[in-house]
């Protein structure tokens, strides 16, 4: 049975993605209470009991739930998340010392691979955000004929998409990444100047612009049909539109000759779920030195024209 991956929720209401393979199923996030998350599963065929283990990316609140920090506790599901993360899970939810203290928290280190069931590792990569730390994540499937069955690369918030993160998600077949905003939309809005300041900073969100670099610096340094699938998160309702940012990721795999499909996810539906089929990575060409820097995505968009 292939790998499966859908987007439950995107948004700043509420995140949350399923992955599952080989029996084992994986939350990223969980910004819904457990009720919503059971619908939305139920949507795709799949249930809590599918469920074997949740992974946090950052403490901002539209990513967990005390409430679901419980029910994780009474399905006996373990929650992955950095131990910088448990002063704020402690101070603002009253679950997660329950959690702990029946041993279902399990830490991890930016950048040091940890092992998952199914034969999947898991690699947090640390992303400037104003949640200290934020972590996107690479997924990889078991071994392969060329490498990993099937790899995933997983950022929903950060302000500015720096080198350690194009590099961690190279090769990857699926890639879901955050276009929040379009900038001119962002600075037209009615929003306060500190909040707008803030989305444009590089601890905030991803422009459709950022996003689309990050994409097309992504591909340039991936082996050609590597990517397969792009997936569009935490889109601003105010600031964004779905056409708009679906738009700007077919433009850039157009200009890259990319055949990869383009999926914008929502807040209030699951997403359509994505196989991961078997051994989709491609032996890498071989790039002259002078050609493997990658560079850093500019954090300052210009002010429209």
């Amino acid at each position: 049975m292939p790998a499966r991956f859908c987007i439950l929720a995107s948004g700043s209401s509420g995140n949350c993605a399923f992955l599952q393979a080989n029996g084992f199923g994986l939350l990223i996030d969980i910004g819904l209470g457990p009720r919503f998350i059971a619908s939305r599963l139920a949507t795709i065929g799949a249930s809590w009991r599918d469920v074997h283990a949740a992974v946090l990316t950052h403490t901002h609140s539209d990513h967990w739930k005390d409430a679901t920090l419980a029910h994780l506790k009474q399905m006996r599901v373990p929650l992955y998340c950095s131990p910088l993360h448990h002063e704020d899970l402690k101070k603002y939810g009253g679950h997660f010392s329950a959690l702990l203290e029946e041993g279902l928290v399990r830490s991890f280190d930016a950048s040091k691979v940890f092992d998952l069931p199914a034969g999947i590792n898991c690699t947090p990569i640390l992303v400037p955000h104003d949640a200290e730390p934020t972590f996107a994540f690479r997924l990889n499937g078991p071994p392969g004929l060329f490498g990993p069955q099937w790899s995933l690369g997983y950022a929903s918030d950060l302000g500015e998409a720096r080198v350690n993160l194009l590099e961690a998600f190279q090769d990857v077949n699926l890639l879901a990444l955050e276009f929040n905003h379009c900038v001119h939309l962002e600075r037209m809005s009615h929003r306060p100047k500190f909040l707008i300041d803030r989305v444009l900073g590089p601890l905030g969100h991803l422009s459709n612009d950022q996003a689309s670099q990050a994409v097309r610096s992504i591909l340039q340094s991936s082996a050609p049909g590597a990517l397969r699938l792009l997936v569009q998160l935490h889109l601003s309702r105010d600031c964004n539109r779905p056409t708009l940012a679906a738009q700007h990721g077919k433009d850039v795999l157009a200009e890259l000759g990319s055949s990869a499909k383009v999926t914008t996810a929502q807040q209030y539906a699951a997403s359509h779920v994505m196989a991961l089929e078997g051994d989709y990575a491609r032996s890498r060409p071989v790039v002259p030195a002078a050609c493997q820097a990658i560079p850093v995505v500019s954090t300052s968009p210009e002010m429209p024209a």
